[in-house]
């Protein structure tokens, strides 16, 4: 039998993106969001979604780009710290030691020592409520070459993303391959 939990911001997992902005003066910035994830084929596009609250929020605003970075389990620190204190007051990259790099598509900013970056042009803006949502075209994927697999795409078990768990406030990692999609599915549609 299954328990009703209610209406409650529950999904198992969601992502640890972090989303880098500049700020009107050109400063780096980069803050951790759990709510987002490709939303889109055709063209190719992420959404994420802020609060308004947020530095970044204004800084993505004015930009009109973001990247996302996704930290791999080894920088869970950086990645949750960058959730815990703003942009407004403190310079994340020196507090972490962490490096920005300029995107050479977009005026946003993306970190060095992160294994993969998605570098975003804003095209679409959606209040929602307490968060608006940002749509991105995805203009380019970048991969370090470590984490990728035989297929020159990355392996999940070499990029090591985080995950979290938004309702225990939790961080995880990648769990056992399971199988490989649209073909383990087949002995169930060769029964029909």
């Amino acid at each position: 039998m299954k328990k009703s939990l209610g209406a409650k911001t529950l999904l198992y997992p969601t992502p640890v993106f972090i989303v880098g902005t500049y700020d009107s003066e050109g400063k780096p910035n980069v803050m951790t969001a759990a709510w987002g994830g490709i939303s889109c084929s055709v063209p190719p596009c992420v959404a994420v979604s802020l609060r308004k609250a947020t530095y970044s929020y204004n800084c993505l605003v004015e930009q009109k780009a973001f990247t996302i970075s996704l930290p791999s389990e080894d920088y869970v620190k950086e990645a949750d710290y960058f959730g815990m204190v703003s942009g407004r007051d403190v310079d994340k990259f020196a507090a972490t030691g962490l490096t920005p790099v300029k995107s050479d598509l977009i005026n946003a900013p993306y970190i060095e020592e992160f294994p993969f970056v998605i570098e975003c042009k804003l095209i679409h803006t959606f209040e929602l409520g307490l968060h608006t949502q940002f749509i991105g075209e995805i203009l380019d994927v970048k991969v370090e070459e470590t984490v990728l697999g035989e297929d020159k795409l990355p392996a999940l078990d070499k990029l090591k993303p985080i995950l979290f768990a938004p309702e225990n406030r939790a961080y995880h990692g990648t769990g056992d391959y399971l199988g490989k999609a649209f073909s383990i599915g087949r002995e169930i549609q060769g029964k029909r």
